[in-house]
């Protein structure tokens, strides 16, 4: 079995340093892997669970472990069905819950079914509801021999400094513009030659990722760019008064609230930014939002920052996307210069 930073070379310094502290006994019991969407933490988190659950690991070249890829515990872990690894992320109410967390517990103080370790991760610990977060403060205060807890955080969304200070922290950076584009076009260039998307698209999929490379090939895959253009084009049609607010909220609503928030969240990010004489992510969106930049001070980008952040937790419980869209639209044509009356 390859290491996965062959594959994903950007994960090579956090991946190193995960083997060091395993060839030399001293890897934390508790982890929390930060980085921003769609960088690969997920499939880094359970790359880890291989290692940590393989029976017969190999040295590479830098005289560091890998797992072996053919012992039992490594074809289990390849199918998707080793026992020992067990993965709890967000359900219907994009929250992770009490009841998760406590079947982690039970987890946790069991003894491993067919391995010498087991595996925990939280896909994400970012979006633990309060109870949940109490539950699995338990878990960590008792750390035990045998298991190794790995907690998934998005750039950006806090984790309660009670888990925090419980966890060494590693970080997965996003890799360079030309790194993600070679992986990318890697990935599209297994499809079949009439299905593969043109360089365009490519370069449009990894701008709106921010160059995450796997959330890219994900827009690539999906609605996303479609539902996007859209959303883009009703905004700037809202922005020009030339469209209501209930019929640009519908282009939001139709790509569902987190996606939409997201979208909002870039645009906020890149206002900031240029406020301060940087430039967009989004190409774009840029003269848009430079002229927004010249005609607003930096605090504005900022407290919609906090809008976005109240929209993203009102969603916790249900919030109706249209009616957050149209809160947030609101606030942007706010920004926009008052139109002086003929008289």
């Amino acid at each position: 079995m390859t290491d996965i930073a062959q594959d994903m070379p950007w994960l090579q310094r956090a991946w190193q340093q995960i083997q060091a502290r395993l060839a030399e006994d001293r890897l934390p019991h508790a982890l929390i892997i930060n980085g921003e969407r769609g960088v690969g933490k997920r499939v880094w988190a359970e790359a880890v669970a291989g290692l940590l659950l393989c029976d017969r690991p190999v040295k590479n070249e830098a005289d560091l472990p890998v797992a072996c890829g053919h012992c039992k515990q490594c074809e289990l872990v390849a199918a998707g069905s080793h026992p020992d690894v067990r993965i709890y992320a967000p359900e219907k109410s994009r929250m992770v819950k009490v009841d998760q967390i406590r079947a982690l517990s039970s987890f946790a103080v069991g003894s491993p079914q067919v391995a010498h370790h087991k595996v925990a991760i939280i896909d994400r610990a970012d979006q633990l509801n309060i109870n949940a977060a109490n539950a699995l403060l338990k878990t960590l205060e008792e750390p035990l021999p045998d298991v190794t807890l790995l907690l998934l955080q998005e750039s950006g969304r806090p984790v309660l400094p009670t888990i925090r200070s419980r966890c060494q922290t590693l970080s997965i950076p996003v890799p360079a513009r030309d790194q993600a584009e070679r992986w990318l076009v890697a990935k599209v260039t297994e499809l079949d030659e009439d299905q593969r998307p043109a360089a365009e698209v490519l370069a449009k999929a990894l701008m709106l990722a921010g160059n995450a490379p796997r959330l890219a090939l994900e827009y690539v895959n999906g609605e996303f760019l479609k539902l996007r253009d859209e959303a883009f084009e009703s905004f700037r049609q809202f922005m020009k008064g030339q469209m209501p607010v209930a019929e640009a909220a519908k282009a939001f609503k139709a790509m569902g609230l987190e996606d939409a928030l997201f979208l909002f969240e870039g645009w906020a990010a890149d206002l900031a930014r240029m406020a301060a004489g940087g430039q967009a992510n989004d190409a774009e969106a840029a003269d848009m939002l430079g002229f927004l930049a010249k005609r607003n001070p930096a605090w504005r980008a900022h407290e919609l920052l906090d809008m976005i952040r109240e929209s993203r937790a009102a969603g916790v419980y249900n919030a109706n996307p249209e009616l957050e869209a149209s809160r947030l639209l609101l606030a942007w044509q706010a920004l926009m210069p008052r139109r002086r009356k003929a008289g």
